[in-house]
């Protein structure tokens, strides 16, 4: 063995783009063998059926948040990693993608002060995602996106073509009073060099702003009862999850029609949207996002993941929308184009 393993901590809110940089960076060369362990906020997760795995392994961490989770959670991933490595399994790095809502600062803690994980792993930098479209209001409003950007060894800003390039101007000034040591590097579509983004550590907290080694200290875990119990919403008590499955084929005229009227009259309050959608009259997977009132277009998939049951899954993260509200909503548009459906063909 050449010494620990490097990590590399990929983070970033809600809909700055972490699922489509990490795909994009795991067809690189640079990125072969690498272990990735994703965290989600919910109790259904998708971005681990999202990352298309070239080789090695994709491990789903409990469902929560891994900042406020069981920190055993990441302990026992990075054991299973090193037992395959013994065990004759190449691994070169390992990339951990936090849900947007973590506070990264108990996930570093995690790395740097456990002594027996420092001797396997390293903590080799932290990458954050910033969205140029929602960045600036999100920084406002949301202090965990302000660590993230605050602990980040590079910063990269997701969806630049699609603001004026005065905005963004603005978002990196801001980023730069908050972290003047990280690079910031634009990525369009997920796409950028992977070497610009590895071999940034050993994580050194001297070099960032005096509150980043304060956050990573504070955040040591508090005796026993800090395990066990977990209060999913403790960022924020206005912030709830909804996890939707449905076993049978959705229309998508239904679908589509409810999506678009939740972005116009309740974009605000959706902090993020996703789903993995088997729709009617479709062999293959669809997959959608969504981000407050930006909702993207959909994007078809070659195959269903490999072992998953062919259904439909969409996960929202609300914020002081009542999530019966959008449960309701949807269930309206849908009955209604099946209704509809039915007569046409009566």
């Amino acid at each position: 063995m050449s010494g620990p393993i490097p990590v590399t901590v990929l983070t970033g809110f809600l809909g700055a783009g972490k699922t489509t940089l990490l795909n994009a960076l795991l067809k690189q060369p640079a990125m072969a063998h690498t272990a990735v362990l994703i965290n989600e906020f919910g109790e259904i997760g998708l971005d681990h059926l999202l990352v298309e795995r070239l080789d090695g392994d994709t491990v789903l961490l409990n469902a929560g948040c891994l900042c406020c989770t069981i920190r055993g959670d990441l302990l026992t991933a990075l054991d299973g990693v090193w037992d395959r490595m013994l065990a004759g399994q190449k691994v070169a790095r390992v990339v951990v993608e936090t849900t947007g809502l973590a506070d990264p600062a108990p996930i570093l803690h995690t790395l740097m002060a456990d002594l027996r994980l420092a001797r396997r792993f390293v903590l080799d930098g932290v990458v954050t995602l910033v969205d140029a479209a929602t960045g600036m209001a999100t920084l406002d409003a949301q202090p965990e996106a302000l660590r993230q950007a605050a602990v980040a060894d590079r910063i990269v800003l997701s969806k630049t073509d699609l603001m004026p390039p005065a905005q963004v101007a603005l978002l990196e000034e801001r980023l730069r009073a908050l972290n003047p040591i990280a690079p910031i590097l634009p990525a369009v579509a997920g796409e950028i060099e992977a070497a610009r983004l590895l071999d940034a550590g050993p994580y050194d907290t001297s070099v960032k702003a005096p509150d980043v080694a304060t956050w990573i200290g504070a955040a040591a875990p508090q005796g026993h009862h800090h395990h066990h119990h977990h209060d999913p919403n403790r960022h924020d008590g206005r912030i709830q999850a909804l996890c939707l499955d449905f076993d049978r084929p959705l229309p998508w005229t239904g679908l589509a029609s409810w999506l678009e009227m939740l972005a116009m009259t309740r974009g605000a309050a959706v902090l993020r949207m996703k789903g993995l959608l088997d729709l009617q009259g479709e062999d293959r997977p669809v997959v959608i996002h969504g981000v407050q009132h930006l909702f993207h277009p959909p994007i078809r998939l070659d195959a269903w993941p490999e072992g998953e049951p062919r259904r439909s899954r969409l996960v929202f993260i609300l914020r002081e929308l009542d999530p019966d509200v959008v449960r309701k909503g949807l269930a309206a548009f849908l009955d209604a184009a099946e209704a509809e459906k039915a007569l046409g063909t009566a």
